[in-house]
């Protein structure tokens, strides 16, 4: 009877501790947007010469911020990501999916960063106008990635010239079991429309602390936040060869692997 009394205030100290550190995310989440950043992407929008570029590396501060946070409230989180991975340029980034974490993740790595994101997230205000003014793609309603808007992306050719990263997540949604989904080709046409390599990530310990399906962060779980390069697939373009489905499976078979 003693040792159920313990457990259930240990029970109790845990969740309210995962609520303590979940409203401080979320306080610094919205709040701290509109106290700290929103001036200079207001200064951006009204000044900059390249209002998206200038957009990208606001958001890849603002998100480095919000993970810096993050380490510092949760104290058995871990970080493991290598500089190899931040130095990637040019390229199409693809990623398991696993937490909401992940996109703000690898926004926060790479200072010129495009990805996909669901069409309804424009809708929203103030968030929307940044998402379209930062450059990102709105997806069809499914998550795929239409040959109309491959059409559309008249800049990305100049843009991964440039040094700029598109990273998409292929599953199209977060996984439930760790297991890797199904690709879908969208990632793969992109590379091979635009002739960029194609770097394939794997992440692991988001959905640790930010569960699907779970409003609260696990604040009190020993978690290593790890980010690693398992592969670049970077054929001759030029060959006619060079199929898309080959290279949806090649990247999928580097999951396998690992």
């Amino acid at each position: 009877m003693h040792n159920f009394g313990l457990s259930v205030i240990a029970g109790l100290l845990k969740r309210s501790f995962d609520f303590f550190v979940t409203l401080l995310i979320w306080i610094y989440f919205i709040f701290g947007f509109l106290l700290f950043f929103s001036p200079f992407y207001v200064i951006v929008l009204l000044f900059a010469k390249n209002r998206e570029l200038s957009f990208q590396k606001l958001n890849s501060i603002y998100f480095k911020s919000f993970f810096l946070l993050l380490r510092t409230v949760v104290p058995g989180l871990k970080w493991s990501i290598s500089e190899q991975i931040r130095s990637i340029r040019s390229s199409v980034i693809v990623c398991n999916h696993l937490s909401y974490l992940d996109p703000i993740l690898l926004t926060s790595l790479f200072p010129m960063q495009k990805t996909i994101i669901k069409g309804i997230f424009f809708k929203v205000p103030i968030f929307g106008t940044i998402l379209k003014v930062s450059g990102y793609i709105p997806a069809s309603k499914n998550g795929a990635i239409s040959s109309w808007m491959i059409d559309k992306m008249e800049d990305m050719q100049e843009y991964l010239d440039s040094g700029g990263n598109l990273f998409i997540f292929p599953e199209g949604t977060r996984s439930r079991n760790n297991r890797i989904g199904e690709f879908q080709e969208g990632a793969f046409k992109l590379a091979k429309r635009f002739k960029a390599p194609i770097r394939v990530l794997h992440l692991r310990g988001t959905n640790e602390i930010f569960r699907p399906g779970r409003f609260l962060f696990c604040a009190t779980k020993e978690v290593t936040l790890k980010i690693e390069l398992i592969g670049t697939i970077e054929p001759d373009y030029n060959q006619e060869t060079v199929l898309i489905s080959a290279l949806t499976k090649s990247a999928h078979a580097l999951y396998k692997e690992k």
